[in-house]
């Protein structure tokens, strides 16, 4: 048996995307309240992007009552004009929503300081992590959910493993057009002042409903769905993927990595770094020793490193807090042979290659790009047509189908700007420069 507990008089945030943010549940009142919830306000949504695009200030907390806001009114307009009638109808059974509403609340609780680099240095995984935090008995979080029901915590930790037996719930959390998705489009174009991220939320709204798999669109909304595909299309390519803030992740990235390399030669050891970084360094950590962590406790080693007596340390550091991302250009499986001889002329000027140069490419990055071929069923995106038989997307939009399969991004080779130094002065690497740029032409090796 639930305890659910309503407010008498409910509570609103005010939001910069949904105007206002709705809070009718006591539960969900006290989950935002937790430590583990509040440290999201601590941790940026979009990580470096903020040293592109300005105004990405916002955090994972403000994007986490976002998902819960959509989600709150997509269980409203289901309760309103689908609710189950009888049991296995595919109808929307409103018992769900208290477990609906807390998974969208927390489904990125488990982020780390500057979440996706940081899990590919330490091995983290951000989902399990949420799931860690939801189902260990000494957080907070995991004390609220049982004051639910005992299984509670269990219910919503499943749902963001996608094993909860009610696809309706997870596909309103997880899947190709889902609260998580919108809300991040939203937002992330409102805050970085890029206009490809909007799209017609309310009518998409309107036009979703419960099916016995999960979630389904009416076909008379399929052109709400189409904007919503190409300006998630659009985002990825002029946002998530954009140069300059992936130059800077690598900066990120090789910093940890030469910090990790200095602690492994017992020369990091400072007090900061010792206290918050040494458990991940040495694979010890704990969950308290994670949830200790935030993108300013990392700013504060960082800017502590800028001292530090290694060169490449220290450099790095400076780079990253200054903001002097490195270049980048494209590469191809064409102009991959050149690799090595540009890494060559990059140590010839004096940089170690290991720490000052880097492949990445886009396609590995933690955002995807709408794909019906897709294994798993629940990434479908499904029309309901007039009869009541349903149809793929891409099926019945030539717009969508036009994009769909199609890699997004593309693979750039990063180095020093220094490598790119054009002024005739008396740099005795000027030669290495000038060779170096030899086989840099319009944004490509050549």
């Amino acid at each position: 048996m639930q305890n659910i507990i309503l407010l008498t008089k409910e509570k609103v945030l005010r939001d910069p995307i949904h105007n206002y943010i709705y809070l009718q549940h006591q539960v969900i009142v006290d989950l935002i309240n937790t430590r583990e919830f509040q440290r999201l306000r601590r941790i940026k949504q979009l990580g470096t992007t903020n040293l592109t695009f300005h105004g990405a200030e916002h955090s994972r907390f403000t994007h986490s009552v976002g998902v819960y806001e959509i989600t709150r009114r997509i269980c409203d307009l289901f309760l309103r004009n689908y609710p189950s009638k009888s049991p296995n109808d595919g109808l929307w059974n409103d018992d769900e929503r208290l477990v609906a509403l807390c998974a969208a609340l927390l489904h990125d609780l488990g982020h780390g300081a500057y979440s996706h680099t940081f899990e590919h240095i330490f091995k983290t995984n951000h989902e399990e992590m949420t799931v860690a935090i939801i189902t260990n008995p000494e957080t907070q979080i995991n004390q609220v959910l049982k004051n639910v029901a005992p299984d509670f915590p269990e219910k919503v930790a499943s749902v963001i493993t996608k094993t909860y037996p009610n696809p309706q719930v997870v596909q309103m959390i997880s899947s190709q057009i889902d609260a998580d998705r919108m809300d991040y489009l939203l937002r992330d174009s409102y805050f970085t002042g890029a206009n490809y991220g909007t799209f017609d939320l309310t009518r998409i709204l309107r036009v979703m409903r419960p099916d016995s798999k999960g979630i389904i669109f009416d076909i008379n909304g399929m052109h709400a769905v189409e904007d919503y595909i190409v300006s998630r299309f659009q985002m990825y390519q002029q946002v998530y993927f954009h140069p300059v803030s992936r130059a800077m992740e690598v900066i990120l990235d090789h910093l940890l990595s030469r910090a990790h390399h200095l602690f492994e030669d017992g020369k990091l050891n400072d007090p900061l770094s010792q206290q918050f970084l040494h458990p991940f360094f040495n694979g010890t950590f704990t969950l308290q020793n994670y949830l200790a962590l935030d993108d300013g406790i990392l700013n504060t080693c960082f800017e502590l490193w800028r001292s530090h007596d290694d060169p490449v340390l220290s450099n790095l550091a400076t780079r990253f807090l200054d903001r002097q991302p490195f270049k980048s250009v494209k590469t191809s499986m064409e102009t991959q042979a050149l690799l090595p001889e540009l890494r060559q002329l990059v140590t010839d000027a004096g940089f170690d290659p290991l720490y000052y140069t880097a492949v990445n490419d886009s396609f590995d990055l933690p955002y995807d790009v709408y794909n019906p071929r897709k294994d798993k069923k629940p990434t479908q995106i499904r029309l309901r047509q007039k009869d009541g038989s349903t149809a793929e997307l891409s099926q019945e939009s030539a717009l969508v189908k036009a994009i769909t399969g199609r890699q997004s991004g593309d693979e750039r080779f990063f180095f020093p700007k220094e490598m790119l130094a054009q002024n005739q002065n008396l740099d005795i690497f000027m030669p290495v420069y000038l060779e170096f740029a030899q086989h840099i032409k319009n944004d490509h090796i050549v």
